[in-house]
């Protein structure tokens, strides 16, 4: 049976309310593992670990299980503190995007204009050794084309109508302004270092 990981923090402030950590994370991430809990109940997915039922299932068992994945690591790409980005998450950043600036622009833009709900990912692709955008619609999430994320934001509308209504880009800002880039330097680390293995890793650390 999966958990509800615990909340690393309690309130962003100009982020995310108390009132929005209760919907989001006590409502809709506990519901999506309430989901994937009864809905692996005597199949085969019953004894695997939660990458196993990413990267091997379909319809809503992969739906529900996405969307914890997906939870589980947009909590740790948000801090309430301050964070410092490493040199070879800086190095990684001009290679691919050419400076800071243009990196905010474009991670931005790709989550701004995503149609509908969904993800706006930072995704470490061992074929190209770069960082790339990724948009993903509804539970989708790029580990299962083989990319390791190294940072993600939630661009459903209950992660931010209950402090920002309708104002994504209003949103997204101050997402910008309170990314745990510690957590985001670690993901690539693991991500260049283990490739697929750094989500495998991450899954069990939270869900074991």
């Amino acid at each position: 049976m999966f958990q509800l990981r615990t909340l690393p923090f309690t309130e962003i402030a100009g982020l995310v309310s108390k009132e929005t950590c209760e919907y989001h994370y006590g409502k809709h991430h506990q519901t999506y593992i309430n989901n994937l809990n009864n809905l692996i109940k005597g199949t085969e997915f019953e004894s695997k670990g939660l990458f196993e039922i990413l990267t091997q299932s379909q319809g809503g068992v992969f739906n529900n299980a996405a969307q914890v994945y997906n939870h589980d690591f947009y909590w740790d790409c948000i801090t309430p503190t301050t964070s410092v980005r490493s040199a070879e998450l800086e190095d990684a950043i001009k290679a691919s995007f050419g400076d800071l600036a243009k990196f905010k622009e474009t991670f931005l833009n790709a989550a701004t204009t995503l149609f509908g709900s969904g993800w706006c990912w930072v995704v470490y692709n061992p074929s190209s050794q770069k960082l790339e955008i990724k948009q993903t619609s509804n539970a989708q999430t790029p580990v299962t084309e083989k990319l390791i994320p190294v940072l993600v934001v939630d661009v459903w509308e209950h992660a931010y109508y209950i402090d920002h209504r309708n104002a994504r880009p209003a949103y997204l800002e101050q997402f910008f302004n309170h990314i745990n880039w510690e957590f985001v330097s670690k993901s690539l680390e693991t991500a260049k270092k283990n490739g697929l293995e750094a989500v495998k890793n991450y899954t069990k650390s939270l869900h074991s």
